[in-house]
C-alpha cells in the first residue's frame, strides 16, 4: 500500500492591507499626569491573581479578617500579608487592628477614582 504525503507549502490567502486613516481630531485626555501615575500603581497592585482574588473577597464582605484570606488564596500567611500590604499602600484596601486580629475592608473612594477616571466622556 502505497501512502503519499503532500509536501507543498500551505496556501494563504492573503492579508488585505488596511486603510490609512488621516487625523481628524486630536485625541484628548481626562486623566491628568499625576491621576494617570497613580492609576498606574493601582493597576499594578491588580495586575496579580491572588491580590484580584483578594479584591473580590473584600467587595463581596464589609470587612474580612486577614486570618480568612490565606486559605482562600491558597497562600501562606506571609505571602498573603505581603499581598495585603501592597494592596494597602496604593489605597485600594484599608486595615483596622482589633485586639490581635487585623481586618480589612476597600476603600470605595479608590474604586471610585478608578472608575471616573475610565470612563467615556463622549
Amino acid at each position: 500500500m502505497s501512502t503519499t504525503t503532500d509536501t507543498s507549502a500551505p496556501t494563504c490567502s492573503p492579508v488585505p492591507e488596511l486603510p490609512v486613516m488621516a487625523a481628524c481630531c486630536t485625541p484628548t485626555t481626562s486623566v491628568s499626569d499625576t491621576a494617570a501615575t497613580e492609576l498606574a500603581k493601582m493597576f499594578k497592585a491588580l495586575g496579580d491573581p491572588a491580590r484580584v482574588k483578594i479584591m473580590s473577597m473584600l467587595l463581596n464582605a464589609d470587612e474580612v479578617c486577614a486570618c480568612d484570606f490565606s486559605t482562600s488564596i491558597e497562600k501562606t500567611a506571609a505571602t498573603t500579608s505581603h499581598h495585603l500590604k501592597l494592596l494597602r499602600e496604593v489605597g485600594l484596601v484599608a486595615s483596622e487592628k482589633r485586639g490581635t486580629w487585623v481586618y480589612y475592608r476597600v476603600v470605595p473612594e479608590r474604586l471610585a477614582a478608578v472608575r471616573d477616571a475610565l470612563a467615556f466622556t463622549r
